[in-house]
């Protein structure tokens, strides 16, 4: 067998040290993340694609939305946040969507959400070490506010929130650029 010899540039391995580093000051933190708010930022570049993955997948999702008394995503899911905790606050719905929605939902929408999930994820490990100073109890009790209403509207609430990914989106876009 042929042996593949790989050259590592100086940059790379400068990288791979520093990754180290921080993971490895994280562990010594018992885990906890630095405050540090620049974790909580999403590049503009992902906000400025001509093609949003989601057009289609909402289409088809408004298509079945029959429920237009709910708003999942909106000012009641701010309400007590401040503006510089709402990024994370949206790394939580954005966590809760993809893991709860529409991972579950994955085969009903295809071939859509074959391009949404990878974008969404691709989003949500950016903000991975996103955390916020101090208790986050009330950013909880907001997500969880969203959690119960769409189990409790079962099929429908999911089928909202995956009609609601262009509000996530917007307000991703809002709180973490």
């Amino acid at each position: 067998m042929a042996m593949v010899e790989m050259a590592v540039s100086p940059f790379l391995t400068g990288t791979l040290a520093t990754s180290c580093l921080l993971l490895l000051g994280l562990s010594w933190q018992g885990g906890a993340a630095a405050p540090i708010s620049s974790h909580c930022r999403l590049d503009k570049s992902n906000f400025q694609q001509p093609y949003i993955p989601t057009s289609f997948l909402l289409f088809q999702a408004s298509l079945a939305d029959n429920n237009t008394d709910v708003r999942l995503i909106g000012e009641k899911l701010f309400r007590g946040v401040s503006m510089s905790e709402r990024c994370y606050l949206m790394k939580q719905v954005l966590n809760f969507t993809l893991e709860e929605v529409l991972l579950p939902q994955s085969d009903r929408f295809q071939p859509y959400m074959q391009e949404v999930v990878p974008f969404l994820a691709r989003l949500s490990n950016s903000l991975s070490t996103c955390h916020i100073e101090g208790d986050d109890l009330h950013i909880q009790k907001n997500v969880q506010k969203l959690k119960d209403t769409v189990k409790k509207l079962g099929e429908s609430g999911e089928i909202k929130a995956i009609g609601e990914l262009d509000l996530l989106f917007m307000s991703l876009r809002n709180a973490c650029i």
